[in-house]
């Protein structure tokens, strides 16, 4: 599927996207109005930024413990379920006088709640989509993302400079009420895509899997750790300049979106495979200059030039598909999701305390060096792996006897 057009005409693409982008523009100006508000509250970077990305942070916990539950619970009804947790805990958040160790109790709630989204979000388009338009689907998702983000900031930086805070954070809760609905009213009910129960026994037992096979771990450290930690460099925009943090994360989004529209429709499946290692490396590369703290105009244009790197998450993904049998798609794109999440909270807080220790410009500087470090790394011994023979009975990184959907008591 190489058309703009055909996906389009997909049933019930056009409403799980719909869903998607009122989730996505909840996340953005709640985010930052948030971030904000803590950052205006404590004059604390560290808690500003815990504040934005905590929920990605206790995303960990959640795969742990629930992620089998992408494959086993009915689609529909956990997108929905999610989305008005989200809107419940957000309206908490908007209550005046809440302490700030309340701020982060709900902040972790809302990330174990989280955990699940991702995987069955990515399950789904999976089912809506047949396998060949599957990246294309992704890049237009991605792309969607990336344009909530752009206008999420930048409405909720102006919306910022007239509107309280917590005014903001009430107009998340009605986007988050308004993608319960769509996902309510546009999708099918789906059954479970895989039988049995979801427990704890069963996602430690699929995620051992997963991790089992060398070629998929190296994938995964390569979506979630250079990734994560420019995330980080990302996460101290509020307290590198506040008054144009919003524009930052605008102009962010926006090489998000030139890059998962030039990979997802425009490179060549044969030449994406390539990419992967050289989109990291630019997703770091910009960030190494904010040592010199340049001004907003320079500031903006090596972020909106890094972000275009984001798209190695596409070839990545292409790559992790390719590596996974078709019963464990579910959870094995949910543990990218919330391990990407979590990776990304990590990086947020390791770059809060490094701004804390430092500043702001040296911490981005610092997260984006290790970023680059981490990528080579990955790069050789991927080049490692690709020289060692695959074993007979096995395509490389998927066991194929093991059994799709089965249930561990």
């Amino acid at each position: 599927m190489r058309s703009y057009r055909i996906l389009f005409r997909t049933p019930e693409f056009t409403p799980f996207l719909l869903s998607f982008a009122a989730f996505a523009a909840a996340q953005t100006i709640g985010g930052l109005a948030l971030g904000t508000l803590v950052f205006r509250a404590t004059g604390s970077p560290l808690l500003s930024v815990v504040s934005m990305f905590g929920p990605q942070l206790a995303q960990l916990l959640g795969a742990a413990f629930l992620l089998s539950g992408a494959d086993r619970l009915p689609p529909r009804a956990i997108l929905s379920g999610l989305a008005l947790a989200f809107a419940a805990g957000t309206a908490v958040l908007a209550l005046p006088g809440l302490p700030v160790g309340a701020v982060f109790a709900v902040v972790l709630l809302q990330g174990l709640v989280a955990s699940l989204g991702g995987g069955v979000r990515a399950g789904l388009l999976n089912e809506i989509l047949s396998k060949d338009g599957y990246v294309l689907g992704r890049s237009v998702y991605n792309m969607l993302w990336g344009l909530m983000q752009m206008a999420g900031f930048a409405t909720g930086g102006a919306l910022l400079a007239l509107l309280s805070p917590r005014t903001c954070l009430l107009l998340a809760v009605a986007l988050y009420l308004m993608s319960a609905v769509v996902t309510r009213l546009g999708l099918t009910a789906r059954p479970p895509r895989s039988a049995g129960r979801p427990s704890v026994s069963a996602t430690w037992r699929t995620n051992a899997l997963l991790w089992s096979s060398r070629p998929r771990r190296l994938t995964y450290l390569g979506l979630w750790v250079p990734n994560g930690l420019v995330v980080g460099s990302d996460s101290l925009y509020v307290s590198y300049d506040p008054g144009a943090a919003g524009t930052l994360y605008a102009c962010g989004a926006l090489g998000m979106f030139v890059g998962d529209m030039a990979v997802g429709r425009l490179v060549p499946p044969a030449v994406r495979p390539r990419l992967a290692t050289p989109l990291r490396l630019l997703l770091a590369a910009p960030y190494l200059f904010f040592i010199l703290h340049p001004g907003v105009a320079l500031s903006a244009v090596a972020v909106t030039v890094a972000s275009v790197g984001f798209a190695a998450s596409l070839v990545l993904q292409e790559r992790l598909m390719s590596l996974t049998p078709d019963g464990l798609v579910g959870q094995a794109l949910g543990l990218h999701a919330t391990g990407m999440a979590a990776l990304q909270g990590v990086g947020a807080a390791l770059a809060g305390t490094l701004a804390q220790l430092t500043s702001p410009a040296t911490a981005m500087t610092l997260m984006a060096a290790g970023s680059v470090t981490v990528t080579l790394t990955l790069a050789a011994l991927g080049r490692h792996e690709e020289r060692q023979p695959a074993a007979p009975a096995t395509r490389r990184g998927v066991v194929l006897s093991e059994p799709a959907g089965t249930d561990v008591p």
